[in-house]
């Protein structure tokens, strides 16, 4: 257990660790891709570096350089290992990805996790791959891993995936595309929850040298323009409602191979929320380098959020040229916000509600429900621990603020949970986390960065 000391107006400029939906979608691209590639600015995490042995499992040779860089030697398409059983934890990400990619090997593979990834729905997945000539299991029946894949190329075609539960579905099958034997076109069936991820994939592998038609995730338009020179990760498309996403299109033409390269991964966006509320829930003021407010990753816009709120936010670039977002506190009062475009950072959020004039209302965030625990079910549980007033909903939950009493935060295994909840007991006294050992799982040394000057 660590308890968490409070603190007066933080005023800091920090850094955070490498984005972990990057890392591993570069993992993967780089994998499949022809020739070697250079992943500069990683996240080193539990979830990335199931990923990187998975890979090396298959005989796909990913190594970390003297600087933190990951090495990966492409085997364009081929998956030099005929047999494996793979075990990720519970990566979602790395789960979903190499489920995908398995299928254009030539063999059988079995892919498990905890306890916990054993009752994560991955049967879209499955039930979409199926229709693109795979042959994928859930070995138990469930719909959830182990997952089998009985490998012998993608033939593609097309497929039609519900959006509601998980975006990583869709990107998924987006990264394995480019090596089917035919053109894939996925079409979303409903709203698309997370719409921000699967732009990301897309910028990701355009930057492979993928070539791809969407239509409908970012309006009623078809972007078929490829990048003049592969850009440094990752382009800026700023989220729409994922209710314009029902009927969207992705088409990846078949034969457009990944091509290595040597790219940086940014800072991650969902692990610079907890130092952006530091700064909310303290009256002070901290910047995050390395980051913009055109990133592509929706849990940027969580700053925005905190504008809504009553802070200050501010960006720009240094004197060298690099991006920062910058938070100062102010009088908070809640908000109702529709946050299906950044659930992950819906916690961090309703840590922040807890100091806040009135109610904050989130919604639309169901999918919430899906993750490395029931985080609806979690946080509202663990904010009447605290002696918060609270409603919960099926899509998201109603936070009344009340006065915040000392008690040991029961976190479920899940890094998001204790790193919200830390961020309460920047303010209160008396707020203890449990099993703080699992941010391992995106953000290793975050209390020494929490408790840094």
């Amino acid at each position: 257990m660590i308890e968490i000391q409070p603190r007066n107006h933080i005023d800091a400029s920090v850094t955070v660790p490498g984005s972990k939906s990057y890392t591993n979608r570069a993992l993967i691209a780089a994998a499949l891709a022809q020739g070697e590639s250079i992943i500069r600015n990683p996240l080193h995490s539990d979830d990335t570096r199931y990923t990187a042995e998975a890979l090396n499992q298959l005989g796909i040779a990913v190594s970390v350089q003297p600087d933190g860089a990951f090495r990966v030697q492409g085997q364009d398409g081929r998956i030099p290992t005929r047999a494996a059983r793979l075990f990720v934890g519970n990566a979602g990400t790395a789960m979903r990805f190499l489920t995908a990619m398995l299928t254009l090997g030539d063999g059988t593979y079995v892919i498990d996790g905890v306890d916990r990834m054993r009752e994560r729905p991955i049967q879209d997945l499955l039930d979409g791959l199926v229709q693109l000539g795979a042959d994928v299991r859930s070995v138990n029946g469930t719909g959830c891993p182990p997952v089998e894949v009985r490998a012998g190329g993608l033939r593609g075609g097309s497929v039609s995936i519900p959006g509601d539960k998980s975006s990583q579905f869709f990107s998924a099958i987006l990264l394995a595309a480019p090596y089917a034997r035919t053109d894939v076109e996925i079409r979303v069936d409903g709203p698309l929850v997370s719409r921000p991820y699967v732009d990301m994939t897309i910028s990701l592998m355009r930057g492979f040298g993928a070539l791809i038609e969407d239509s409908g995730l970012r309006g009623d338009r078809a972007d078929t323009q490829q990048p003049s020179s592969p850009p440094v990760f990752p382009s800026s498309h700023l989220p729409i409602p994922a209710s314009s996403c029902p009927g969207a299109t992705m088409t990846v033409r078949a034969g457009r191979h990944y091509v290595g390269r040597d790219c940086t991964v940014e800072c991650d966006a969902s692990s610079a929320s907890y130092f952006l509320a530091a700064a909310a829930v303290t009256g002070g003021r901290v910047r995050v380098t390395g980051l913009s407010r055109e990133s592509a990753q929706g849990d940027v816009h969580f700053a925005d959020a905190l504008a809504r709120m009553g802070c200050e936010v501010h960006d720009g670039r240094t004197p060298d040229g690099v991006p920062f977002i910058e938070v100062r506190g102010g009088k908070l009062h809640g908000i109702e916000i529709d946050m299906a475009d950044m659930s992950d950072v819906s916690m961090t959020l309703a840590a922040v509600a807890v100091f806040a004039e009135g109610p904050t209302r989130i919604i639309n965030v169901a999918n919430m429900r899906l993750k490395e625990t029931d985080r609806i079910a979690a946080l509202a549980a663990e904010l009447r621990r605290i002696g918060q007033d609270v409603t919960e909903l099926p899509d998201g939950i109603i936070i009344q603020p009340r006065p915040v009493r000392p008690a040991v935060i029961h976190t479920y295994d899940d890094h998001r949970m204790a790193m919200s909840f830390a961020v309460i007991g920047l303010r209160v006294a008396g707020i203890v986390i449990e099993n703080p050992s699992c941010v391992s799982k995106t953000f290793p040394d975050f209390f020494a960065r929490l408790a840094a000057p």
